[in-house]
């Protein structure tokens, strides 16, 4: 496996807790980021293949006679734009 260096630059809340969790695993920071950075990249990969699956051939068009159907009203209090 080859390996490259990228200098990171984290909020010192978010490494003082990166490091106590590495520190309860008992493995260094460095592996902690590193497991944590690969599990991120396998559930956003497993998220979007799994979308496309469910998706199929669904475009946006098709969605509009359900929007034409919905009701219209005002978005809660708060939800507007």
């Amino acid at each position: 496996m080859s390996k490259a260096s990228y200098p990171l630059k984290l909020p010192a809340s978010v490494k003082a807790a990166a490091a106590r969790l590495a520190k309860e695993d008992g493995v260094s920071l460095n592996q902690w980021i590193s497991v944590a950075i690969a599990q991120k990249i396998g559930v956003v990969e497993t998220a979007s293949d799994f979308l496309k699956r469910r998706a199929g051939k669904a475009r946006p068009e098709g969605m509009l006679p359900f929007l034409d159907k919905a009701k219209r009203e005002a978005p809660p209090l708060g939800d507007e734009i």
